[in-house]
């Protein structure tokens, strides 16, 4: 279907990407979630006019590194619910991107080059085997929203107390055993989820965030100090415990 430059195939019960998405004079935006997709043909760097591609929900187990010619992606990029086990370093070039999901994938690291997609706004990789992440994440200095449920991870690397713009973040599921201390001082951070982790106590600074509207965590062992809960549903944090 094309209406606009879009080019929609949602569930269209593919095994390959359609002949006439290569013949399309500029493509605005490609769909092909919810398919039967194994593979992306490297000529999919040729689509230089691409804002938005969707790839979810197929059974990709490897991307081309021509993904990363893709400098006219500017909106989303889907590769989340696949097979994937890495991502390639070309997809750094994306620099423009504001959303990547790569949720409900395989992956067990995310690429260095992370960091030089310095458009990024919010970043899903939740549901992977992530044990820990790039330090050239905190150079993703726009992004407001990261996203890291269910994971394997234990901290977080020096660099995110650069990410100053982060609001959500959200480490459900993992198997921290502290509240990370690189979160400290970060100024607008307003939601953290913490569920299902291992901790056994609370920090007494997490109190001095100075945006935090709500904090979780609940299916934790976790002491909150009676005077950090009071600073905080003081000032209106909804603290879940």
């Amino acid at each position: 279907m094309n209406k606009r430059g879009v080019l929609d195939y949602w569930r269209g019960g593919l095994s390959d990407v359609p002949e006439e998405v290569w013949e399309h004079p500029a493509p605005k935006s490609l769909l092909l979630p919810e398919n039967a997709l194994t593979e992306v043909p490297a000529r999919i760097g040729t689509l230089a006019t691409l804002h938005t591609l969707d790839l979810g929900h197929n059974q990709l187990t490897k991307i081309p590194d021509e993904l990363g010619d893709l400098k006219g992606l500017t909106r989303f990029l889907y590769l989340h619910d696949n097979q994937l086990t890495w991502l390639p370093e070309s997809l750094g070039r994306l620099t423009r991107l504001a959303y990547l999901n790569v949720g409900e994938n395989r992956l067990t690291a995310l690429p260095e080059s992370l960091g030089s997609m310095t458009g990024l706004v919010e970043l899903r990789a939740q549901h992977n085997l992530l044990t820990e992440l790039p330090a050239s994440l905190g150079e993703l200095a726009a992004l407001r929203e990261l996203w890291l449920r269910a994971n394997q991870l234990t901290a977080l690397p020096d660099s995110v107390r650069n990410l100053r713009e982060l609001r959500e973040l959200e480490l459900r599921e993992n198997e921290f055993a502290e509240v990370p201390e690189v979160l400290h001082g970060l100024p607008l951070l307003r939601r953290l989820d913490l569920r299902a982790n291992r901790l056994g106590e609370l920090p007494p600074w997490i109190a001095e965030l100075p945006s935090l509207e709500k904090l979780d965590l609940r299916w934790n062992d976790v002491e909150i100090p009676a005077g950090v809960r009071r600073d905080l549903e003081a000032r209106g944090c909804v603290v879940l415990r």
